[in-house]
């Protein structure tokens, strides 16, 4: 017996290892396989398996419109689902089409080069559903730049490009309305967000984005969960020295980051 969008085995769920809390302790990244800690600002395997074995089937398709290295792609291809992949990175794109090699198989994954907050994405994305011989989405998870905190590209069409919070919020919710249309109703979604330090403040950017959801479409909030941040490639060697920092200042080091899960409804 399982969920009616899973494939988990309700009879054998006392050994089920799918995590239903709401902080995530993850000590390491998961480097199985195709996965490579290559790419700075990409989000660690684990998340997108959680949420995969969660929230979907064996078979469905899976929308991410921030490929990045292609993490989300090679968890679908390790859990048997489809995968509609868009990015606007060219190298990014290069990068995962020759990480997967022969294992791309056109008839259950789509990647292609796209600004998602330009409605011409839409094209793509039904051009996706198409080869994949698919009319929807069971599954959408979004991890965005934190703003321009990691530049990816220099196109100014990309989200990590803008430092104003207001015109990223516009930005992101133009992304949302591309692409959230094609998630069926009643199925899920997730946003990977974390928050920013800028002029001498935090700035709530997960929150932000969690407002800018729940105000522009209709849903139901189902977790926020809190996934602890290590190994941060950015500021591993130099721990120490922001550690100093912060103790002769008076802020705090981002430790943690937010999943959003929300249920759509329209």
């Amino acid at each position: 017996m399982s969920g009616k969008f899973n494939d988990i085995d309700m009879q054998d769920w006392k050994n089920c290892d799918i995590n239903i809390d709401t902080l995530w302790l993850i000590d390491r990244r998961d480097k199985s396989g195709k996965h490579k800690n290559i790419y700075h600002g990409n989000f660690i395997p684990q998340i997108p398996n959680q949420l995969i074995r969660r929230y979907t089937k064996e078979n469905e398709v899976i929308i991410d419109p921030f490929l990045g290295s292609g993490t989300t792609l090679y968890e679908c291809y390790n859990l048997k689902r489809k995968l509609i992949g868009l990015d606007i990175n060219e190298k990014a794109l290069e990068f995962v089409f020759n990480n997967m090699g022969n294992d791309f198989n056109n008839n259950r994954f789509f990647i292609t080069l796209c600004d998602n907050t330009n409605s011409k994405s839409i094209k793509y994305i039904n051009k996706g559903l198409k080869a994949l011989n698919s009319k929807s989405s069971q599954f959408v998870i979004f991890h965005p730049p934190y703003m321009d905190i990691i530049k990816f590209t220099d196109k100014k069409e990309d989200l990590s490009q803008i430092n104003n919070m207001d015109d990223f919020l516009n930005a992101f919710l133009k992304t949302c309305k591309n692409i959230l249309p094609f998630l069926d109703k009643d199925r899920y979604f997730a946003i990977v967000i974390g928050d920013i330090y800028r002029n001498s403040e935090v700035k709530p950017l997960s929150f932000n984005v969690m407002n800018l959801i729940q105000n522009n479409f209709k849903v139901k909030l189902k977790g926020i969960i809190v996934k602890n941040i290590e190994g941060n490639r950015g500021k591993l060697k130099t721990e120490n020295i922001w550690r100093y920092r912060a103790l002769k200042s008076d802020y705090y080091i981002f430790k943690h980051e937010y999943i959003f899960v929300f249920k759509k409804e329209f």
